[in-house]
């Protein structure tokens, strides 16, 4: 198997001894790293900052095109859909072309997508053009996480994950904001064209500053074909079902349940043929599955990806609600609404710098489950919501929310890397990318098909019960993540125990 490994830096056990987290004295960070983290994450921001952006200006693209409301969600899904179809061959692309070419060629796709975007003069070529933006988008997000992993070492890890994890946590506030001042005041097109001086400045400087050490693994790994059949229309279909609860009546809609029935029997499948793959005795090509299901059948790697999952979804799921309410609430503009929002974030970019440096002495397990408890906490003022609600009180309980949660993604995800070895890493971030993916995904739609049967039910948007209670089912979600985040200390620390 191919992979990429920093020889004077290694990043994991010796082979074949498999480890869990530990807690390593603090490893200074040198200029080199700090370089190579800043190249992906200007990249990495691009691709968020598009995908909330482009939701933003859907309705000012449909105005433009002359296309109806049902058509134009696919310029939305399309992109959504691609990414489930690309995010599982990271890891293979990433063996066969080294992660430093595979994320300047992501790169170029990307960039090359938004401009043929931007220059869309219907709807079929704008979704056409989506697609292609979301080959490079699928490429981006997992190969940038295997970058940082391997550039920062298991020493440093937890601080440097802390850093390059502030634009998952911003951008989805910044988004909104910026997509909205740029309907507004200059074209749709240049959400778009936006992208283009972004991506240019992350090619240039990941071409001169990230290396690319020398191939340590197999020189050819199989494109696992029968696993791709299986698990990209799979995940496909069930992420696709998702998104269409929102528009369709609730999970039990004949327009949703097939596709999430039909994507779950195909990813069932894809679970059986990978733990069931077999390396030929006769064959120099060498025989791995998509995603490397087997790697779940170390105790803390599975905690970790649960929890991945858990919070994925608890992020994700009360995003959509908090600027629900303030727009359908209270009124708010969509730029108001984003300000209001804006104090989770900051709190979000303060906590994750004092995050890192704890999880590099004590584990990620640790943090990630006080951030949690602190997250369940302070989000329990959110169930007692209505119209009068002051709106200092709300942004200061966001705030103290966005702390919660900025100590709890990042430190998981490192626990991840220090579980598997240097060359497990590429597959692993498939694993992790797609568990947010659709932890997302699902703690999305099951709010918002909560908020919808509220809102029928108790008066209306201007209630404020509604909220109030889609709320409590999102505190519910984040106390199941914190349970999950606790096992996963358990497991780490299990690990680390001596066997007598």
């Amino acid at each position: 198997m191919k992979t990429e490994t920093r020889p004077q830096e290694p990043t994991g056990p010796p082979p074949g001894e498999a480890t869990a987290e530990a807690p390593e004295g603090p490893s200074p960070i040198g200029r080199s790293i700090w370089l190579a983290v800043t190249a992906v994450v200007i990249g990495q921001s691009m691709v968020l900052l598009d995908t909330t952006i482009v939701n933003v200006a859907l309705d000012g693209i449909s105005n433009a095109l002359g296309a109806s409301t049902s058509s134009i969600q696919w310029v939305a899904t399309s992109y959504l859909l691609t990414l489930a179809v690309v995010i599982p061959l990271s890891g293979w692309a990433s063996e066969r072309l080294g992660t430093r070419r595979l994320w300047l060629i992501a790169l170029v796709i990307f960039i090359a997508g938004s401009v043929l975007c931007g220059a869309s003069w219907e709807l079929g070529p704008l979704i056409a053009f989506r697609v292609l933006q979301g080959i490079g988008g699928g490429l981006i997000s997992p190969v940038a996480m295997s970058i940082i992993a391997q550039q920062a070492g298991p020493q440093r890890l937890g601080r440097v994950m802390a850093v390059a994890g502030i634009p998952v946590l911003l951008m989805p506030v910044l988004g909104p904001l910026v997509g909205g001042a740029i309907v507004d005041q200059v074209s749709w097109r240049w959400i778009f064209y936006i992208n283009v001086p972004i991506g240019v400045v992350a090619f240039w400087m990941a071409a001169r500053v990230l290396n690319a050490p020398p191939r340590t693994g197999p020189s050819r790994v199989r494109l696992d074909l029968r696993g791709l059949v299986l698990l990209a229309p799979g995940l496909a279909a069930v992420l696709y079902g998702l998104s269409e609860t929102q528009s369709e009546g609730g999970l039990g809609s004949s327009e949703v349940w097939p596709p999430l029935a039909g994507g779950a029997v195909l990813m069932a499948l894809f679970v059986l043929h990978s733990s069931r793959l077999r390396q030929p005795r006769h064959s120099r090509q060498i025989r791995q599955a998509l995603v490397d299901v087997k790697l779940f059948r170390r105790g803390a790697f599975s905690a970790a990806a649960a929890s991945i999952f858990l919070v994925g979804g608890a992020l994700l799921g009360a995003s959509l609600i908090i600027p629900l309410y303030y727009q359908q609430g209270r009124g708010e503009s969509p730029l108001s609404a984003g300000l209001l929002i804006a104090p989770q974030g900051v709190g979000s970019a303060m906590a994750m710098r004092f995050a890192g440096k704890f999880t590099d002495r004590v584990g990620g397990g640790p943090v990630a489950s006080v951030g949690l408890l602190a997250c369940t906490v302070a989000s329990v003022p959110l169930a007692f919501v209505d119209q009068d609600t002051p709106y200092w009180w709300l942004i200061a309980v966001l705030f103290a929310r966005g702390i919660g949660f900025g100590a709890s993604l990042m430190p998981i995800t490192s626990v991840v890397y220090k579980i598997v070895q240097p060359a497990e890493i590429p597959r692993a971030t498939s694993i992790v990318t797609v568990l947010q993916q659709l932890g997302g995904a699902l703690g999305t739609a099951l709010l918002a098909v909560i908020l919808q049967n509220r809102l029928a039910h108790t008066g209306g948007p201007k209630s404020g019960t509604a909220y109030a209670q889609t709320f409590t089912c999102s505190i519910a979600l984040t106390f199941i993540a914190l349970l999950a985040t606790l096992c996963l200390t358990y497991a780490t620390r299990r690990k680390r125990e001596p066997s007598g």
